[in-house]
């Protein structure tokens, strides 16, 4: 039977961070898949386990700890030439003892911003991208000159806020990255990250992420820009989210999830078809249209990462 029709095996893995931030990897032994790459540490969930007992019993085998509770980061759908797994990744609150490898494999504490995503197992690179990300990413609504832009960005970073994109489609391209420029210095003191919509080449001048319009999605070949700045991709469906997923994207925003007044013409998801792509996407998905920042429980429920809004974090925070 080949690999496409088997159903798929069902693995989790903890991410354990230390004091200083930093997580624990596993490095795949010689003579199995991956040799040599780094993954989260964990196994393969057994009948009858949830994945949390499953997590408990692998890492106390693996690892000899013994683990307290543990929380959902990102269920990770991933097709191997031979073989289709579901990733389940979860972050563990506390442990004891020291994790020592029982399997001769050799573990190494890393901080995460530090980890190169091309050391990782492929499953486990949106579980890094998930662990980076934080659950809040405001959109700039539309505004008139680069002071707005400043006001906007210093009110949602107040609200919490660490992911900010750029959005002034009436503006000159110039006049956004002039703006951006002078931005990134006032939001980055405060650990926040800018991303430019659609503009890649500004991006790349800039140091800064950039979101990804669905048509762009169809031209590129490859991930436009390096594994140290974000890349969002804009989707819809489940085509434009595989999309996203080939060229290396770091998450996706799916919308609209509820039917919005800016987007009058946009049939709406709907929430159970919102979890239904959330469910078969191998990325971290953030939740637009209709939803703010108290949405947020409901949308980790549906299996996502977080919440964007233009106005929402202002408006209901």
């Amino acid at each position: 039977m080949s690999g496409e029709s088997s159903p798929p095996l069902h693995v989790v893995a903890g991410v354990l961070a230390d004091a200083a931030g930093r997580v624990l990897l596993a490095q795949r032994p010689p003579g199995r898949d991956c040799a040599g790459l780094w993954e989260f540490p964990g196994g393969k969930i057994e009948p009858g386990e949830d994945a949390h007992a499953a997590l408990a019993r692998e890492l106390r085998e693996e690892l000899g700890i013994s683990i307290g509770p543990s929380e959902p980061l990102i269920r990770v759908p991933w097709r191997y030439p031979h073989r289709r797994i579901v990733l389940a990744v979860r972050r563990v609150a506390a442990w004891h003892g020291a994790p020592q490898p029982h399997d001769a494999q050799a573990l190494v504490w890393v901080e995460p911003a530090a980890i190169d995503p091309a050391t990782l197992s492929p499953a486990d690179r949106p579980a890094w991208a998930a662990l980076r990300l934080p659950p809040l990413l405001a959109i700039s609504p539309p505004l008139d000159d680069a002071a707005q832009l400043l006001a906007w960005a210093q009110g949602v970073i107040r609200r919490g806020v660490r992911l900010l994109q750029l959005r002034q489609p009436r503006w000159a391209t110039g006049k956004l990255r002039e703006t951006a420029a002078a931005l990134r210095a006032e939001v980055r003191p405060a650990g926040a990250d800018l991303i430019l919509n659609g503009d890649i080449e500004g991006a790349l001048a800039l140091g800064l992420g950039v979101q990804l319009r669905a048509a762009q999605l169809a031209l590129l070949r490859e991930r436009p820009l390096p594994p140290d700045r974000w890349v969002g991709a804009s989707c819809h469906d489940a085509g434009e989210l595989e999309r996203a997923t080939a060229l290396g994207c770091d998450f996706a925003l799916l919308a609209p999830v509820v039917a919005t007044p800016t987007h009058p013409q946009a049939a709406p998801l709907g929430w159970p078809r919102f979890a239904a792509l959330v469910a078969d996407a191998a990325l971290p998905i953030y939740a637009l249209g209709g939803v703010g920042a108290g949405d947020l429980p409901r949308i980790r429920a549906a299996g996502a990462h977080g919440v964007a809004a233009i106005r929402g974090f202002l408006e209901r925070s």
